[in-house]
């Protein structure tokens, strides 16, 4: 069944003089770049009522208007790929996602992922903006995230992220013996040489406050929790990066592996052989899109995690 969209989104002033796509794919998170040009060019969605070019500016208070219907993304197909569902309602779907599972299809990456899953285990899911996805944890990154079923639950979390209301918690094993908890809050964008990696830039850069606290030091090590206040892409990697405790086995922030001097056979196996950032989505907890109910979940560590955090305990625990 086709979907109508019917919503007006005010430019706020932090958009002031910018591309008219740029400023859409702000104010219509939930709804994917080509799909929102797509719509610009038809002139089914407007500036103060008129139809304009992708390029073209515009300014604060400016209203943009959105009325189309929302079609099936047909270029996705589904595929059969296991789940491992934590919950699910007619609303919304939870998984606790592997390391390996790509979330949307992209660059290198065109199948095989979270979406063409969700596609195949509910084929209603494609009238929902990106088959329901509204949020997104990286390849190797395991553990909780939520997806729509319906348009109604997706606007509802879209509005929640924005509104930092989805409370998000993280474990992560991290390379250095920290002395306390923190928060760093400094500001990300796009490497300016390695378009493959985020950074912290002042210049550009996009708000992004990560806090943290110790769960336990080890001699070379520490693992900690994180709670994320701001959803950036590599946000905890590069902020751990940033502050000298990068997490082990981060492939683009941590370098090589750090071997501490005199560590055992064991331990250095360990370290070398964790092929993946160690960092897993532990807690998710938010307002249920249509009841309103609070509602959270929790998933262990996974198996590799596991096995890295006992070699740890039993090689240098402090």
């Amino acid at each position: 069944m086709t979907e109508i969209i019917d919503r007006q989104e005010i430019v706020p002033a932090g958009f002031n003089g910018d591309r008219f796509d740029q400023v859409a794919a702000q104010l219509f998170p939930e709804y994917s770049r080509s799909r929102l040009q797509t719509w610009i060019k038809s002139g089914e969605l407007t500036v103060n009522g008129e139809a304009q070019r992708t390029r073209d500016k515009v300014y604060e208070d400016d209203k943009l208007a959105l009325r189309a219907e929302l079609q099936p993304e047909v270029r996705w197909e589904a595929e059969e790929i296991e789940l491992d569902i934590v919950y699910e309602d007619e609303h919304v779907l939870v998984i606790n996602k592997p390391a390996g599972l790509v979330v949307h299809p992209g660059a290198g990456n065109p199948d095989g992922t979270l979406l063409n899953a969700l596609l195949n285990h509910f084929p209603d899911i494609a009238t929902v903006p990106r088959a329901g996805i509204v949020h997104r944890l990286d390849r190797d990154t395991t553990g909780l995230m939520i997806a729509a079923k319906t348009l109604e639950a997706h606007t509802s979390l879209v509005a929640q992220l924005q509104a930092r209301e989805v409370h998000r918690e993280y474990d992560a094993v991290v390379f250095g013996t920290m002395t306390g908890g923190g928060t760093v809050e400094e500001p990300m964008g796009r490497h300016p040489r390695q378009r493959t990696k985020m950074a912290v830039t002042q210049i550009g850069g996009k708000e992004a406050i990560t806090h943290y606290r110790v769960t336990r030091r080890y001699l070379n090590h520490t693992h900690i929790r994180c709670f994320l206040e701001t959803g950036r892409t590599h946000q905890i990697r590069v902020h751990m990066a940033h502050i000298k405790y990068p997490l082990i086995g981060d492939p683009l922030y941590a370098g090589r592996p750090r071997l501490p001097k005199g560590a055992s056979e064991t331990l250095i196996t360990a370290l070398r052989g964790f092929g993946r950032q160690a960092l897993h989505a532990r807690r998710l907890e938010l307002e249920h899109p249509i009841t309103g109910d609070t509602m959270s979940w929790e998933v262990p560590l996974p198996d590799d995690m596991k096995a890295l955090i006992a070699v740890l305990s039993t090689e240098d625990v402090r």
